[in-house]
């Protein structure tokens, strides 16, 4: 059961392909392509571990190996969660840390750095920490839009969602293009905070300043800290394109996109099966 769930999985993560198309088609897809494989491997180790190591499911003989291996995958979970947790934890306090400043108006925490740097740091109420650098290296105007994009991941609660998807990432390492997906998820992040940020500032002068600033990865690489510097050189060209074409991603739950997510609940059902 566990090995068809196995196959299943990549065989969906195996239909992943860049795609051109709007911000909801790329969003939907590539969430669904990133979250279904690793969801319906943990439900069917959910499902593994309530039958135990012994009895039937239906005529066939249930296998101690995979009740061990159902185990094993869960703990993996576990053990990710906590030290991801742990780690984040710390990135907050230390964020809090910071000597604190108002600017315009908006409490920020200043990073004692000559690198550029601005980004969110927490959870559901994220700190917005700025580097000294980019206080000294950027005008007040194009200042102000960095502040306008970082609110955009405040606004969607970036650094609290993107969290549980960093845990998924951590743990499903070994599926195929889990890469690729993740960095697909983090330019639409980035293209949705940019969209955000024109609707306040000059989408010139928000372009203008992600040329400006590139950004430590050893600082953004953390899955509680939505960067504005957050990308590649492919990621930067795709978002100053969608800022000069005025693209403005219209962000919509689609209930129906999340209904094919209920085909990981399956092993679920087995259970009533076992005897």
């Amino acid at each position: 059961m566990i090995l068809i769930a196995f196959i299943i999985a990549c065989w969906v993560r195996c239909q992943w392909y860049t795609l051109q198309d709007c911000w909801t088609v790329r969003w939907q897809r590539a969430m669904f392509l990133f979250l279904f494989p690793p969801l319906l491997i943990f439900m069917t180790a959910m499902a593994l571990t309530c039958m135990g190591p012994q009895g039937k499911m239906g005529e066939w003989q249930v296998s101690c190996a995979s009740y061990i291996m159902a185990l094993s995958l869960l703990l993996l979970f576990v053990l990710n969660f906590a030290r991801l947790t742990w780690g984040a934890w710390e990135t907050l306090v230390s964020a809090r840390k910071l000597n604190q400043v108002s600017l315009n108006g908006i409490p920020i925490h200043v990073l004692s750095t000559s690198v550029p740097f601005a980004g969110e740091v927490g959870f559901w109420q994220p700190t917005l920490v700025i580097s000294q650098g980019l206080i000294n290296s950027l005008s007040p105007e194009h200042l102000q839009t960095v502040i306008a994009h970082e609110q955009g991941h405040c606004h969607y609660r970036d650094t609290f969602w993107f969290f549980w998807l960093g845990w998924t990432r951590e743990c499903t390492r070994w599926l195929p293009n889990t890469e690729s997906l993740w960095q697909e998820l983090l330019i639409l992040r980035e293209i949705r905070a940019d969209a955000y940020a024109s609707l306040q500032v000059d989408p010139l002068l928000l372009a203008e300043s992600l040329l400006l600033v590139v950004s430590d990865t050893s600082i953004t690489d953390n899955i509680v800290c939505a960067a504005l510097g957050t990308s590649g050189s492919d990621c930067l060209e795709q978002r100053i394109d969608a800022l000069l074409a005025m693209q403005k991603p219209r962000y919509q739950i689609n209930w129906q996109s999340w209904q094919k997510f209920l085909w990981a609940l399956l092993p679920l059902g087995t259970v009533i099966f076992h005897t």
